[in-house]
């Protein structure tokens, strides 16, 4: 008999795992039968999935972390056994705005700390004071544009202004004109600039080279009720991934998510993401970026929950909570590697032995200790050089200049 399991997504290219081991009978070989509930906003996933709609939900990583510490809403602890994919994302802007930045584009991307001062430049140059849609106020989207910005002087609350807006949405705002730019994660940047309303000025794979993205969430209680089902949805969506993850299946997967139940966009627009190959202006050759977007490889899937405390110290540097060691502690439990090495544990999954490490400390491919099998991290650098060691996260927040 199956087990019947609702999840909410949004229409992205990162919710192919989920997408995939439905369509792909993934879901269904570990007696599982998948309702995918499209939902439009974050917003409205997250009620779904805390007032119990849903089971389990694609969603924003800091939004796991915000709900269980109450800044989102009434406090409701979550728990995030799996990420779905890593990076993914860009910044587009108006043509025009982009006009003022490095003219070719490959250098503007490889070279994101460049680019952030021309673009504190271009704010001067620009007819208003640039309004900049987010997904959410606490989506990876929102706290990688402030630490970006902010990197060239830019104050995000002050000398722009971030404005909330589903991701479906961002391409018609932009074309209404009630916004100058935006960052999410694809096939809307791609969108944009196909519809000759942007460029792309950054990506998020740049920021951070292996920044964490979407998890899939569930209330904790019902995680805790309900071990059978998640440790066969987790594998599953491990499974998926690797298919996901195989280039020969990017077009199939690509017309997957192009059906109107799911992206709704063309399979090409979808494509440049899976492949890596991103127009970053209208009617130019790709730039080549291998690793925009990962779902299996380096052990993706795995909550670390270093990611997670990451996540806490932009929340605290943005003051939108107050640092203490309870407070810490919450925020990092929301990410659950004992559930994924639960679900896994017989599999030939090779997943790492720690469960926290220093972040952006990985220059070049690095060979860890794994629990099965052989494990190779790549490089994890973030933009600025800067490291994360989730033991000493106040010695990390006196290094920035402090915020109001």
């Amino acid at each position: 008999m199956k087990t019947d399991l609702k999840i909410a997504f949004l229409p992205l290219t990162d919710a192919a795992v989920l997408i995939a081991a439905h369509e792909r009978g993934f879901a269904e070989e570990e007696g599982l039968n998948l309702d995918l509930i499209r939902t439009t906003s974050w917003a409205t996933l997250r009620d779904r999935l805390v007032y119990g709609q849903v089971h389990a939900a694609q969603m924003l990583a800091p939004l796991a972390v915000a709900v269980t510490l109450g800044l989102s809403q009434q406090p409701a602890a979550l728990a995030a056994p799996c990420k779905m994919g890593v990076n993914g994302k860009m910044v587009v802007m108006a043509s025009d705005f982009a006009r003022a930045l490095e003219p070719d584009v490959a250098a503007r991307l490889n070279d994101p700390l460049g680019t952030a001062h021309d673009f504190a430049a271009a704010i001067g140059l620009w007819r208003r004071k640039p309004v900049i849609g987010v997904v959410h106020r606490f989506s990876s989207h929102a706290l990688m544009l402030r630490y970006w910005l902010a990197s060239a002087g830019i104050d995000p609350d002050r000398d722009v202004i971030l404005r909330v807006l589903p991701p479906s949405l961002t391409v018609e705002a932009m074309r209404a004109g009630e916004i100058d730019g935006f960052i999410a994660g694809e096939p809307w940047g791609s969108a944009a600039v196909e519809a000759g309303l942007a460029e792309v000025v950054a990506i998020g794979e740049r920021i951070w080279r292996r920044g964490v993205e979407k998890v899939l969430a569930f209330r904790e209680s019902w995680l805790a009720d309900n071990p059978e089902p998640v440790d066969r949805l987790l594998r599953a969506l491990a499974r998926s991934a690797l298919w996901c993850d195989d280039p020969a299946n990017h077009d199939a997967l690509s017309d997957l998510l192009s059906d109107p139940h799911y992206v709704d966009q063309p399979a090409e627009l979808i494509g440049r993401a899976l492949s890596g190959r991103i127009v970053a202006r209208a009617g130019e050759a790709p730039v080549a970026n291998p690793d925009f977007m990962l779902f299996a490889r380096e052990a993706t899937p795995f909550p670390w929950r270093s990611q997670a405390l990451w996540i806490y110290s932009q929340l605290v540097r943005w003051n939108m909570v107050e640092h203490d060691e309870a407070t810490a502690a919450k925020a990092g439990a929301v990410f659950r590697p004992d559930i994924y090495r639960r679900a896994l544990a017989d599999s030939d999954v090779a997943m790492p032995g720690a469960s926290m490490k220093v972040e952006g400390a990985v220059e070049l491919p690095l060979a860890v200790g794994s629990r099965r099998g052989e494990l190779t991290l790549g490089p994890d650098r973030f933009f600025d050089g800067r490291v994360f060691d989730p033991e000493r996260i106040a010695d990390y927040l006196a290094g920035f200049a402090p915020t109001r």
